[in-house]
């Protein structure tokens, strides 16, 4: 349509004038990062989209996933996890929905170290048997009946790991190192029952008669008295004895159980026969600790969780912690994720091992903090340089919340756990009953993890191929 020539004279002359009056409206364009900006549940998670769903954070609403495996290397110096916080607070729910979820993975296999039960059996019986996985319980009474036995002097295990593990066993149950007399008859006991025992597996008895019985040509080649081995080696002839005549005895005085699976999914030692608080539960960690590293650990592409209840027998004596140490160095290169829990960080930084528990503590880049006392707060917070809010906000913490800070990335996480999950890790009637009654919101829970996986997986199709999630 033709526009009047006046009109056409007068907007020419008034933007010479004013500049020009019409604008234009720019067309609205926005990235996928300022849209998740705007509404935050919808943002990718802030550790990445690969691994297992955790739950969500409580400020920002998004989802949270963690894998120490996609972490490792890029934003874990350590793939290794502490695990702190009061009974009653959701340790024992994150640790089971965690291995559960993380099995969905064809490449990962986990062990754990189940060191708490009621009614005879541990806590992970019920997510073994539904797995259809038979635990390995480690029972003295069980154990003089044919049940499950650990040798620690298994051909499997180096004769240098065979030593190291005798050693620890000792120093453990004596409380104090060995001097070089007593180190010295048991290296020479060691030795020769691994030259001349050829036709069947060495095992402790072997070790304790020598003790008591050394060969004279030990004696000579030391130049000393056979009377003096004899004595350098009868304290340690009398700790041995215990495992093999003593209240530990049939658990490791006999061949390795022949039978145990340990390319099953998941492996679990049921240790809840064994009392707490006696001086056998680190024995059994140290020797656990070490089959399994010469048995369990391979040079493979499968990714290892090793979890651990009670962490505390570990941590807190100078002599094992020292064996982990080496097993969790071992572990970086070879895949190794070491998942440790702890009540209390007092119990293990004030003991006897305060520098082993230290090392150990530095290599463990994901720490999990539920619930604690003001006091205890503030101390787990210098110990592990948490930022002051964290702590001021933990002693606040309800149940299933925690702060996660994973090499320095610290947020407060709600636990999440599907209606499928929750019969299988809530197992004491208590639990149960108030589940039960919180069934609604878990509902909610389950669809928001539906919907946060759909996200996920669509992400992972737009993007990087080996995205994963579970």
């Amino acid at each position: 349509m033709m526009r009047d020539p006046l009109s056409v004279l007068t907007d020419a002359f008034t933007s010479f004038l004013f500049g020009k009056v019409e604008t234009t409206r720019l067309p609205v364009r926005t990235s996928t990062g300022q849209a998740q900006a705007v509404y935050l549940p919808t943002a990718a998670p802030g550790l990445g989209d690969s691994g297992v769903i955790i739950g969500r954070e409580v400020y920002s609403g998004k989802g949270y996933v963690y894998d120490p495996f996609q972490l490792y290397g890029q934003q874990l110096p350590a793939p290794h996890w502490l695990v702190l916080g009061e009974s009653g607070n959701g340790k024992s729910a994150l640790e089971k929905t965690y291995v559960l979820r993380q099995l969905r993975f064809r490449d990962r296999q986990v062990v754990v170290l189940d060191a708490q039960g009621e009614d005879g059996v541990g806590e992970w019986n019920l997510i073994a048997e539904q797995l259809g996985i038979t635990p390995i319980r480690l029972d003295p009474m069980a154990a003089l009946n044919d049940g499950i036995r650990l040798n620690p002097l298994d051909p499997s295990i180096t004769t240098t790991g065979q030593l190291a593990l005798l050693r620890t066993i000792i120093e453990v149950a004596m409380g104090h190192g060995l001097d070089e007399r007593a180190g010295f008859a048991l290296k020479v006991a060691h030795a020769y029952v691994n030259e001349t025992i050829t036709d069947r597996q060495p095992v402790l008895t072997d070790i304790v008669e020598q003790l008591r019985h050394p060969e004279p040509e030990s004696a000579e080649a030391m130049n000393v008295d056979i009377d003096d081995v004899r004595a350098w080696g009868l304290d340690v002839a009398l700790v041995l004895d215990r495992l093999v005549d003593g209240d530990l005895r049939g658990m490791f005085d006999g061949p390795t159980t022949v039978g145990i699976d340990l390319d099953a999914p998941l492996i679990v030692f049921d240790l809840s026969h064994i009392d707490r608080n006696s001086i056998a539960m680190p024995i059994l960690m140290a020797i656990v600790g070490v089959w399994l590293e010469h048995t369990w650990i391979r040079p493979d592409r499968k990714k290892r969780i090793f979890l651990v209840e009670e962490a505390w027998h570990i941590i807190n004596s100078p002599f094992v912690a020292q064996l982990f140490q080496r097993l969790l160095k071992f572990g970086r290169r070879l895949g190794l994720s070491f998942v440790a829990v702890v009540h209390h960080l007092s119990d293990v930084v004030d003991g006897a091992a305060a520098r082993e528990a230290a090392a150990i503590l530095k290599m463990a880049s994901t720490r999990t903090i539920y619930a604690q006392k003001a006091d205890e707060a503030r101390a787990t917070g210098r110990v592990l340089g948490l930022p002051r809010w964290a702590v001021e906000i933990i002693p606040t913490l309800t149940p299933g919340i925690a702060v996660w800070d994973v090499n320095g990335n610290v947020q407060v996480v709600k636990h999440l756990v599907t209606e499928a999950e929750r019969p299988l890790v809530y197992t004491d009637r208590a639990m149960t009953e108030s589940a039960a009654r919180e069934l609604p919101d878990d509902l909610k829970a389950a669809e928001w993890e539906a919907e946060q996986r759909a996200a996920l997986m669509e992400r992972q199709m737009n993007g990087s191929p080996e995205s994963t999630v579970a």
